[in-house]
């Protein structure tokens, strides 16, 4: 993850980039091409609304996140993307443990 330049006083910053390099979905049955949709939707709603937490000071650059909560198997593929956003969002905002 990273922060484009671009922030003044009081101002957040100009964009937020976030990049997934993989989503590993063990144990569900479901279109991954739905999740990966429902995923980055539901990811930049959160980050437009929300913000990153973890980038408040600047560039962040995390390698992994873990301790985010299980997901039950029987999930849609549109509420399986919404929720591993939400866990994913959580974790950038100081919930989880984060690997640099």
């Amino acid at each position: 993850m990273s922060r484009d330049a671009g922030t003044g006083v009081g101002r957040g910053p100009s964009a937020i980039r976030v990049n997934v390099g993989e989503l590993v979905l063990d144990g569900f049955r479901v279109d991954p091409d739905r999740v990966s949709a429902a995923f980055e939707h539901e990811l930049a709603r959160l980050v437009r609304e929300r913000g990153v937490p973890l980038a408040a000071d600047g560039a962040v650059s995390v390698e992994s996140l873990s301790g985010l909560p299980p997901l039950p198997a029987g999930l849609s593929a549109r509420r399986l993307g919404q929720e591993l956003a939400r866990a994913v969002h959580a974790g950038l905002s100081g919930r989880g443990e984060v690997t640099p």
